[in-house]
Parts: structure tokens; sequence; C-alpha cells
């Protein structure tokens, strides 16, 4: 058996996913310092997840590792740090432990630097060791990957036998590449230029439940140990199969095990097998591992990654009772704004302490596995309402998030720029291999074209809008449709010219455009030519807008408006049909009036789809429209028939009023362009034309006030569904009340029912 090499646990957490880079205090080279005596100072990044130019920062000073507190940290701070660690500088910083909490000391705390500085011992801070911090206040930096000229690779001490980075499940029965996810199999670590097991003595659930967790998986279970014996046992280079019970048939190479790990000791709540202590193998490890044999997991998928009927039936059980947390505003599967459930209200965590134990607790209890990321600063983009969590701190051991300590919030603690959101490991499924984009100027934009059978072609155009052009990018792994194409002769970049699917129809929440309807085999297009194939354009970041629904609860009000003052308003179908048989000029409509006020929470500008060349000039209101219907107002029954109707085409789209240092981007005067920043909103006052809907013929009674934006999904936003915002009215044939207004989803959908008992408005038709 091959000799092992130990590491003591307070460094075991901090090494294993670490780079390790040890550098002289003022220059990336040697000598050593020479602005002044002291200890020779080291440092190196740690934590997890990240990527090699980025991490915890540590510096090791009197013979000993320690952190950097986050408190004043600034940009400058990270430049003098990156020059120290062999980058040329920094692009960002991250605090609150956002690569995991270090070990030992703390070294230093308020530390400032103006960013030229050849050491951190020349920037101003409190003193070595002197420090109020936690470890959960741990400084991070990422730093522009680009090393110094002439800094020496000699300094960066050897990683191979302290990291582990890569991590796959091999299954070994037969089929199992076939079918995805794969859920069990031999645990494998990357290894050189292939992949090495790990020994399974001492292996137990936590290890297990650590591996489910990195593959997307929310829980393990118990694996048949035995019937794995038959693959380690096996002569090398040989194949076979052999049956094993009345299910399972075993397909593997016969190969000797390379064993790479052993002793491996989770405590299960960590995010990666290199956070868990564990010893290596050196040297020749062939004959390594005595009795013992390659680890194996087994483990269960969340829901929607189940298959066959016994997993439906669980799925169906599961969703009987409303869940009491979700994601929100994310581009991909398993990422997303977290929005807790709390007395029949939605809203959301304030992201103080938010780190990756919570995140991973949500993570699984969504039936993801473990957290990827933990973010912070309103990452997804911000919500509404109520902010219901603060300072949560889960062990990660937890079912649900429910059952973490954590502390009711006030006022003055936090404001939805501190939403906390999450990006969960999911399963592989392989979708990305099933599509690609042709002819583009970068790899954003594309015409797209699919893989059905082994054939690749180009899909229909024929009702190809922004819904289905999001669930594309999602598949592509791009983040957000920007736009959706359907004329592409000007991406007339491939040799694929054969339409292999139309038809497609899509919710919007799909992971495949295999998974949308569509026509199958039986192919049906007007425009077959590629010029009319179906094409997007992706973007990582999106818009989000939702209307102040206090504000329209508080300006409603009714106006018996002249005719004669009404021309402009009747030329742009503003007034309900039955206003033309009227005897204009004489009499009046009953309008009710009220306010709108829209916000952009997204992470990117709300704009027009249509730009300033394809406005239309309306002459009578002496404006240009650049959408020709911005927001639809009903006013339905309670079974939700629509018995009055009014929109409002968006003649001015800009940025009436915005948050505290969010400057002004958007005007309409002088022919400006239109938008709404994000942070701002575009107010449109009650007292305007068409800000309205025309109640003449409607009879007294209890009514539903509904209000959509952006309702034929023309320009992409990272959220719909909070686009519809509800009111009760009361209508006595003079009076109105209008009250209860909410956003159509934040209520529970037990709320929801008592506010409105009907399953809600499917179309946009008068019935």
């Amino acid at each position: 058996m091959g000799g092992c090499g130990t590491w003591a646990w307070p460094e075991l957490l901090v090494l294993l996913g670490s780079a390790w880079l040890w550098v002289g205090s003022a220059q990336p080279t040697p000598p050593g310092p020479t602005h002044a005596p002291g200890p020779q100072l080291r440092f190196r990044l740690a934590g997890y997840p990240r990527k090699h130019n980025e991490g915890r920062v540590e510096v090791f000073y009197n013979d000993e590792w320690g952190t950097i507190c986050d408190d004043d940290f600034t940009l400058g701070n990270a430049h003098v740090l990156c020059r120290h660690l062999g980058f040329v500088a920094a692009t960002g910083w991250a605090h609150s432990a956002k690569y995991g909490k270090g070990v030992g000391r703390i070294w230093l705390d308020n530390v400032n630097c103006a960013g030229s500085e050849r050491s951190i011992g020349d920037c101003k801070h409190r003193g070595w060791g002197n420090s109020d911090c936690s470890h959960e206040e741990d400084a991070g930096v990422v730093c522009k990957d680009e090393r110094i000229p002439g800094f020496k690779d000699s300094n960066v001490i050897e990683t191979e036998q302290s990291h582990v980075e890569e991590v796959r499940l091999r299954p070994v029965v037969s089929g199992g590449w076939r079918q995805l996810p794969v859920t069990e199999g031999i645990v494998e670590v990357r290894y050189k230029d292939g992949w090495a097991q790990i020994c399974d003595q001492g292996w137990d659930s936590h290890n297990s439940r650590v591996i489910c967790g990195m593959m997307g998986f929310p829980a393990e279970k118990k694996v048949n140990r035995n019937f794995y014996k038959l693959a380690s046992k096996s002569q090398p280079k040989q194949k076979r199969r052999e049956d094993v019970g009345p299910k399972k048939r075993l397909f593997t190479e016969r190969q000797q095990p390379n064993y790479r790990l052993h002793s491996v000791s989770c405590m299960g709540t960590e995010v990666h097998l290199s956070m868990c202590s564990f010893e290596f193998y050196q040297g020749n490890s062939s004959a390594a591992c005595g009795a013992g044999m390659p680890a194996v997991v087994s483990c269960v998928p969340g829901p929607l990654f189940a298959t066959g009927n016994a997993h439906k039936k669980k799925q169906r059980q599961q969703q009987q009772g409303q869940a009491r947390i979700r994601l929100k505003g994310g581009a991909r599967v398993g990422e997303g704004r977290v929005e807790v459930l709390k007395s029949s209200e939605w809203g959301t965590i304030c992201d103080d302490r938010w780190n990756l134990q919570s995140a991973s607790v949500v993570c699984r209890e969504l039936g993801f596995g473990s957290a990827k990321e933990a973010l912070t600063g309103a990452r997804m983009g911000q919500g509404t309402g109520p902010i219901h969590l603060n300072e949560v701190q889960c062990r990660g051991t937890e079912k649900s998030l429910w059952n973490c300590p954590f502390r009711n919030i006030t006022q003055e603690d936090c404001k939805h720029t501190e939403d906390a959101a999450v990006r969960c490991n999911i399963p592989y499924m392989g979708y990305e291999n099933l599509i690609r984009l042709a002819g583009g100027r970068t790899e954003f934009e594309g015409r797209v074209e699919v893989k059905r059978g082994s054939k690749w072609g180009t899909v229909c155009s024929d009702g190809w809008t922004t819904k289905e052009a999001m669930v594309a990018c999602r598949q592509l792994g791009l983040g957000y449709s920007l736009h959706a194409v359907t004329e592409t002769w000007y991406w007339d970049a491939s040799n694929v010219t054969e339409m292999v699917m139309s038809g497609v129809k899509c919710a919007g929440h799909e992971m495949s455009l295999s998974h949308c309807q569509h026509h199958g085999a039986s192919l049906s297009c007007r425009n077959t030519g590629t010029r009319f194939a179906a094409g997007v354009i992706c973007s990582e970041t999106a818009s989000d807008l939702l209307l102040h629904a206090p504000l329209v609860q508080e300006t409603a009000y009714i106006e018996d408006r002249p005719l004669h003052m009404l021309y402009c308003a009747a030329e742009e179908n503003c007034l309900a049909s039955s206003a033309r048989l009227a005897n204009w000029p004489y009499g009046h409509r009953r309008l009710l009036r009220f306010s709108s006020q829209i916000h952009n929470r997204g992470r990117a500008d709300f704009r027009p789809k249509a730009g300033r060349h394809s406005w239309v000039w309306h002459e009578c209101h002496r404006h240009y429209h650049s959408m020709d219907i911005f927001t639809h107002y009903d006013i339905l029954t309670p079974n939700g028939t629509k018995v009055a109707e009014g929109h409002k085409a968006s003649f001015c789209l800009e940025d009436t009023e915005c948050e505290e240092d969010v400057a002004k981007r958007y005007e309409c005067a002088n022919f400006g362009e239109q938008g709404i920043t994000v942070g701002c909103w575009d107010l449109y006052r009650h007292d305007i034309d068409c800000q309205w809907i025309d109640i003449t013929d409607v009879k007294p009674g209890n009514y539903i006030l509904q209000v959509v934006i952006n309702p034929n999904f023309e320009v992409a936003e990272s959220d719909f569904t909070n686009n519809a915002m509800k009111c009760n009215c009361k209508y006595d044939g003079h009076r109105i009340w209008v009250h209860s207004c909410h956003i159509g989803d934040a209520l529970s959908e037990e709320a929801n029912k008592r506010f409105e008992q009907y399953p809600g408005q499917l179309n946009n038709q008068i019935s």
C-alpha cells in the first residue's frame, strides 16, 4: 500500500480549496522587502467555490496564517493584494466570507489603501492582529487574469497533492451514460489527464450527501455495495457484462482502480469535497485501499429531474401543499432571488450573514443540490413587499430554511438592495449539447440550430416570441433573451439549411425547446427558407418591471368627461366600443382614472423593442408611440369575465424619478431616447389622456381591477409573473371604492383564491 500524507484539520479546511501563492511582501519576485524591516509576508487565495484568480485572501504573518476583515474594504485594497499574489490588478472584491470562513487569526481590519502601495503593510489599518471582526466578515478579491511580467512560478507551491476540483459519478450499470441524470456510480476525482477513485474505507452517508449535493441532488440513499464488488475485483483490460439481480446489468471496463484519496470525512454540510477532511495516496497506489473498494454513491433526484412513475407520484404529492420558499428572477434553473411565504404574503431575505450553508438549505429544500454561490446585494434583482427574514444562520443540516435561526426584520435593518439570492448545483442533463447558435457577431446571438436525432437543423419562426427565445437562451446557458428574431438572413453563415422543428410554443419555464409544445415529425411552416429561421439575441441581464400597487389604490376616482374633450382619445382607441354610437360632441363618458408608477427593479434598462426609426407619430396628441401596447387595463367580474377594458401605448417611456445615487438616462423631450433605467420609475399621472378605463357601460357591482404591464411580452424581462396587479373594487353606479391592490404573485395561493375566486385571466378578449 502506498504511503499517506496527512494534514492537520485546521489547515485542511483552508488548504484543500486553495491555490497556494507565496510571495514577498514588496515585490512579486525575490528578494524580500527593503522598505522596512519586519516579518516576511506571504499571501494565498483560498475558499470555495472560486476560480484560480479569486478567493478569500489569507496572509502569513508572524508564523501564522490569517485573514483580512472586510470593514471599509475598497478596490484599492484589492489592487495591492492582487499584485502581492502575482496578478497585475483587481477587478473586484467580495465581502461577508463569500468564499467561506477562514480559520485562525484575523490579521488586518479597517484596511485603507490608495491602490498604489507596494505592500499591504504600507496601507492604513488598525494594526496587526487588532480586529473586532468575526470570520463571517472575511474579505476576498477577484484579480484580473493576467500575471505580472517576470512573476516566478517557482513561488507557487505545488497544489497537486492538496487540491480537489473536479468530481464526477461514473455509472457502471449498463446504459448508465445514456440516461441522464446520472444518479448512481463510482465517485471519481480529476487527476492529471484522467480520473481516479476514492477508497471507501470509513465512507459514510455524510460523505455521500456532499457528493450528491455537488452533483445537483438534494439527498443520498443507501447503495448496494455488494453489487459493485464485481467491478472492483475484475481483471484488467477486459470488458464484460454480468447479470446481477433481476433489474440491474453490470457493464464495466476491467481495469485496476487508481486510488487517489482515502480517509474522507465530511460533516455533510460542506458544499464541495475539497472542504472535507481527507488524505492523499502518494507514489504507486495500485495496491492501495486494502479490503476496501472504490467509493460508490447513489443520489435521490429532485422533482424537476425525477424520472419514472414513482417519482411523478411523489412529485404530485409534494405539489399538493404550496411551498413556503421560491426562487425569482434567475435566468437559469436553480438560481434566483430567495423569497419566503409568511402570513400569506411573499417577501425576501436580507443578506446579512447570508452564506453557503444557508443557501444550501434553500437549494436542497427546492429539490436541487448544494449551493454554488450565496449571492448578496440583490444580484438577482430587487424584490418587492416585505423583507421577512434577516441574519439567517443555518448549520446546513436543516430540512427547511424555516428550521434555521433567524432574526425578524425591522424597517431600519435592511432594504431591497440587500436581497439575498442563490445559485444551486443542478444535475447535468446535456441539454446544451442539443442546441447551438450560428452566424452571430458574438456568442450571445445567432440563428438557432437544434439537434433532432443525429441531424442538425433550423427552427421555424412562425409564432417565435420572447418566451420561446427565453427557453433557447436558458438551454444555451446564455442568460435571458434580449430579442426573439424571426428573420435571420443576415446570420446566414451555416451550411445547415433543413428545418427540423416547427410550431414551438413555450410557457417560458422549460429547460429545453424539446420540452415545449411543437409539431413533432409533422413539420408545418409558412416560410421554410433559412431566411425565416428563428434566432435569438441573449443577455446575462434583463429588466424587471412592476407596478407600484398602493398608488393605484390611492389615486383612483371617477370622472364624467364631455365627449368634445375626447376626440384624440377616441382616435387612439382609448374608449369603449359603444362610444362610436354616441351623439358626438354631446354627452359624456364615465372614466375610472388612476395613476401608474412603473418601476424597473431588474438588472438591465427597459428599452422599447422597436428603434426610434419605427416609432409611430400621433398627430392628435403630438407624440411618438414606441410600443403600441405597453399596458392593459381591465375591469373583471369575480368569475373572470371582462366587462370593460383599456390600453395604454407607451407614448413616453422615461425616468420620471430615480432612487438615491441613480442618474436619469431617458427623457422623451426633443425626440429623446426612451426607456426606464434600473432603479428608476416612469409615472403616468391620472390626469393624462388614456390613463383610464371607460366604465360607461358597467353596471353597479363588485369587480376586479387588473393592470398588466408589457402584456404581449414584447420586451424581455427577468420575471413576467409580477407584471400583473389586481385590486378589488366596489361600484355603486356613482362612486367606486378600490382596495386590496397587490402584485399578482405577491400572495399565497389560498389568499389569492379568497381574493378573486376564479382561476385567472387567460386572454385579453371581452367575453
